[in-house]
């Protein structure tokens, strides 16, 4: 014989009556439509570029004796990378030296007898040619004293450039050059020095999204102040933040982009020069926007759309217009009014005009968000 609809109530439970097993409300979990503060952003492909990068070459000839770096460390500003065997520059600027003395005996010399020839003319038993004479020995004795001077004076920087160091703090590259080898100024980059803290990245932006901004920034509808944060290539957020300083004057025309600089501290030195980075943009000055739990938008041919529970605990279909998503929140501009509450887990379960049993979801209060 056919079971009834009672037998099977029996069968499936003995303490419960037949009606409460029939009038079971599926139970959901909603979130309210809550006002959230959203700051704008935008999002972009940017590329990683050392401040300062340099080769690192010889300024004199002459064998190389020592390398005074360990290849990829970061070395001071002033650390000494290389030197060169500089007995030939000493001996050269003792030489000179010697010849300055000469030089300075035959201008004192030279000074004392144009002083005897000015004191034979005024006793008038000199000619005045005399003293011009002499005037112009002394005048060449100092000539060629100022010359020797000059001489020693770079002498003294040939010297200097025996002792190759660091123009500023950075990481040093290989070395293409070992102890022994004859090196100069045609020899080439010794190695490279890169400075890594601060750095920068540049990125393009469209053309079409720059003069948005400067429309918007104009009627007074963003903050002129952005926030720029970077997305590692291992999927990592870099720390700290940075602040846009150069926006190109150009449109680049193969691509219609402008270029834009962002500039980074990076004392740990996460950012190499050279990585490709994810780079955000975000309007320091928030403002107040309804958002809902990003898991409660659905969507369909129609466009997004939401499940909300009314007072009397009834599900409804409310079809929505949303803005921006981030940080698993997602802004709706119409729709919606705050307060109301949407379905975010047991949507599958329920359809409008059904009775539900709705939870609240258990997550902690909502952050700053932003949206672009």
């Amino acid at each position: 014989m056919a079971l009834t609809f009672r037998g099977l109530c029996v069968l499936a439970t003995a303490l419960l009556p037949c009606s409460a097993l029939a009038q079971t409300a599926p139970a959901v979990i909603v979130a309210p439509a809550e006002m959230t503060e959203v700051h704008e952003n935008a999002s972009f492909s940017g590329r990683v570029e050392a401040t300062q990068k340099i080769d690192v070459r010889a300024r004199v000839s002459g064998f190389l004796e020592k390398i005074d770096f360990r290849e990829g460390a970061r070395v001071a500003e002033g650390a000494q990378l290389y030197t060169i065997q500089d007995d030939d520059y000493r001996a050269a600027l003792t030489e000179i030296e010697g010849q300055i003395a000469a030089a300075e005996a035959q201008r004192k010399l030279a000074e004392l007898e144009r002083d005897r020839k000015a004191e034979l003319v005024r006793r008038k038993t000199a000619a005045q040619n005399e003293l011009d004479v002499a005037e112009a020995k002394l005048g060449e004795a100092e000539g060629e004293l100022q010359r020797l001077q000059g001489s020693l004076e770079r002498q003294k920087l040939q010297l200097s450039y025996t002792q190759i160091s660091a123009p500023f703090q950075g990481i040093v590259g290989l070395t293409t050059v070992d102890v022994g080898a004859l090196v100069g100024p045609d020899s080439g980059a010794l190695t490279t020095l890169t400075r890594l803290d601060p750095i920068e990245v540049t990125f393009p932006v469209a053309t079409a999204l720059v003069l948005t901004y400067q429309e918007r920034l104009a009627r007074g509808e963003m903050s002129k102040e952005a926030t720029a944060r970077l997305n590692l290539p291992n999927g990592t957020v870099y720390p700290l933040a940075g602040d846009v300083d150069y926006i190109s004057a150009n449109v680049a025309q193969g691509t219609d982009t402008v270029l834009l600089r962002a500039h980074f501290d990076n004392p740990d030195g996460i950012l190499l020069d050279g990585a490709l980075v994810g780079v955000t943009l975000e309007a320091r000055e928030g403002e107040s926007t309804l958002t809902v739990p990003q898991q409660a938008i659905q969507r369909d041919q129609s466009g997004p759309f939401v499940m909300l529970v009314n007072a009397e605990s009834k599900v409804e279909r409310r079809q929505i217009k949303t803005g921006s998503a981030h940080q698993g929140r997602m802004v709706v501009t119409d729709g919606l009014a705050e307060g109301d509450l949407v379905i975010t887990e047991g949507i599958n379960k329920v359809r409008p005009g059904v009775t539900v049993d709705a939870a609240p979801a258990a997550v902690p209060a909502p952050t700053p968000t932003s949206g672009g």
